[in-house]
């Protein structure tokens, strides 16, 4: 059996994007057969440890330098180690693959002096630059959950005007800049009706949200973090989340989306979706101005638009990203044994 290791982290802070996306890929691998054994330090977020633990992924703690890493390494058995953070050591890397280990680095624009076998860039008009290694770049290597490809509809859906559109705003597991709450304000001042279903990542962002007062026609309903939302995310007219790593499942899904930039690391996949089409574009998280309500009237009102988005993000994201980087993998792997 081929044995890989996943060493990525979460937490309130660091929010839960690294981990959501080598669940993905870790997913497309045990069903190939392969064991899988993760090396994180979670944070104590429960949503994040329940990722791993419903799926039967055993969970280590993270080693604390390089040595410790390759002693994980041999321990466990591995045939190849994925990685992927923006703050781990690159000596963590080096030490791995001196140690005759293959790499894949998961990474967003920048190595950050990661050294690899693999490098799987997923962001839209990738230009990731690096001195060797195998390059896995764009939106064909997005690393999507089975429980959203499952869902992607056999083709682009159709907006029509015959209810009240339902809205759906998520900011991953912790929203640690807490938008959720703004967001909700933002929907209210659009002025027009909508059914929008708000994930309060906390308690204290549940009675930030239930503060927030819904106008005629418009109705909140405020959730806690569920393994449920991507069939929500399947029922929505619109969408509004954070620019990351789930903008590319929202495009898989079909589902028109409105993106918020919430830190520094975002802008540029931000500028790229609203510029080719894929999403609209609400500006910066606490600095919203009249155009932002505007829009989301606009999305809210406009059926034709929302089908004109959700056709574009429908067709760039085919959801097959996974089963690319698991061959990728794999083949470095059985190359290794």
């Amino acid at each position: 059996m081929t044995t890989i290791g996943i060493r990525c982290d979460a937490g309130a802070r660091t929010g839960v994007g690294h981990l959501v996306r080598c669940v993905a890929l870790a997913e497309e691998l045990t069903a190939r057969g392969a064991d899988v054994h993760f090396l994180s330090d979670l944070g104590g977020v429960t949503w994040a440890e329940a990722q791993l633990e419903q799926r039967g992924l055993p969970w280590h703690p993270a080693p604390f330098d390089e040595v410790g890493l390759v002693a994980a390494v041999r321990r466990l058995g591995l045939d190849a180690l994925v990685v992927d953070s923006y703050v781990l050591p690159p000596q963590h890397t080096v030490a791995v693959r001196a140690a005759g280990v293959p790499v894949l680095a998961i990474v967003d624009g920048d190595t950050r002096g990661q050294s690899a076998d693999i490098y799987v860039d997923q962001n839209l008009d990738t230009a990731l630059t690096v001195d060797a290694g195998l390059r896995l770049t764009g939106l064909d290597y997005a690393l999507l959950r089975s429980t959203v490809r499952q869902l992607r509809p056999v083709t682009a859906p159709v907006h029509q005007t015959l209810r009240t559109p339902k809205v759906v705003a998520f900011f991953g597991g912790t929203d640690a800049y807490r938008a959720a709450p703004q967001v909700a304000r933002l929907l209210a001042d659009a002025g027009v009706p909508f059914d929008a279903t708000v994930v309060a990542a906390d308690d204290g962002l549940r009675a930030e949200l239930l503060a927030v007062a819904p106008g005629p026609g418009q109705r909140f309903e405020i959730i806690a973090p569920t393994d449920h939302l991507p069939k929500l995310l399947a029922g929505a007219d619109l969408v509004v989340s954070a620019s990351g790593t789930s903008t590319w499942e929202l495009l898989c899904l079909g589902r028109a989306a409105a993106l918020v930039w919430v830190v520094d690391n975002q802008i540029l996949g931000y500028d790229r979706a609203i510029a080719r089409g894929y999403a609209a574009g609400l500006g910066r998280l606490g600095a919203f101005d009249d155009n932002a309500a505007g829009l989301l009237r606009d999305l809210l009102t406009d059926p034709a638009r929302r089908t004109a988005l959700a056709a574009a993000g429908w067709s760039a994201v085919d959801g097959r990203g996974v089963e690319r980087v698991a061959d990728a993998l794999l083949s470095a792997a059985t190359t290794r044994r």
